[in-house]
């Protein structure tokens, strides 16, 4: 039996597919049941200590959540904007066919066929089209939260807020974990190779950047008798 150089795709991209997914699935577990373990439930406990402090402050400090609030909808519009370009990119790539010999020279090790670049293509494509998706959601939900927070003289349940800014975070972060995902089926057009080594090195950033062992701080808020704020849910 011969050895082609196209069985390397078959080999080293599903395995880097699988690292990467294996490792946000351990994560979304640690997440969801020790949340204090990771960075985003680290972030998630900071925004709603600011959220309760907020809502329990007077009315003169509206204008500063707005401000806050506003600037992660710009962030959030922005990413939405690149990844709808580079989504319009790819599109217009794929549909030039002469696009394709650039990434059909025999310096590429790997599987250069045209069926498969055309799922290179694809691929990426998808988790533009995600991000996209997901910063659209997340600004949308950052938008909501600035509604509850601005309303004038009516008491907002604090957990409505919180929803509302803990699920724009969500799907901010769903957004970028697509443009990683994007980040290594990128470098799957150079060959294999290079997509299995990054999906490798992104894990072991990833693990680095999502553990978190700081305490959770204790935030304690006195009583107020702000009519905005209402504990119920």
């Amino acid at each position: 039996m011969h050895y082609h150089k196209e069985y390397l795709d078959l080999v080293l991209v599903p395995a880097g597919l699988l690292i990467m997914f294996s490792y946000h699935l351990y994560l979304l577990y640690r997440y969801l049941h020790y949340p204090d373990t990771t960075a985003i439930g680290y972030e998630n406990h900071n925004k709603k200590a600011w959220v309760r402090s907020i809502m329990q402050a007077d009315i003169s400090s509206v204008s500063l959540a707005v401000t806050v609030i506003s600037a992660n909808t710009s962030a959030t519009t922005y990413l939405a904007s690149i990844s709808l370009t580079l989504s319009s990119l790819v599109g217009a790539w794929l549909g030039t066919s002469s696009s394709n010999n650039v990434f059909e020279s025999r310096l590429i090790y790997g599987d250069t066929r045209v069926s498969t670049i055309s799922i290179k293509y694809m691929s990426l494509l998808t988790c533009f089209l995600l991000a996209f998706a997901s910063f659209v959601q997340s600004a949308t939900h950052f938008v909501h939260a600035n509604y509850l927070i601005s309303i004038p003289g009516e008491t907002v349940p604090v957990k409505y807020v919180e929803r509302a800014v803990i699920r724009g975070g969500e799907f901010w972060t769903i957004g970028l974990r697509s443009l990683y995902f994007a980040l290594t089926l990128l470098l799957w057009f150079f060959g294999p190779i290079p997509m299995f080594a990054s999906s490798v090195i992104m894990v072991i950033l990833l693990h680095y950047l999502d553990s978190n062992s700081t305490p959770l701080h204790q935030f304690r808020f006195p009583a107020s008798n702000n009519k905005r704020c209402s504990e119920v849910a």
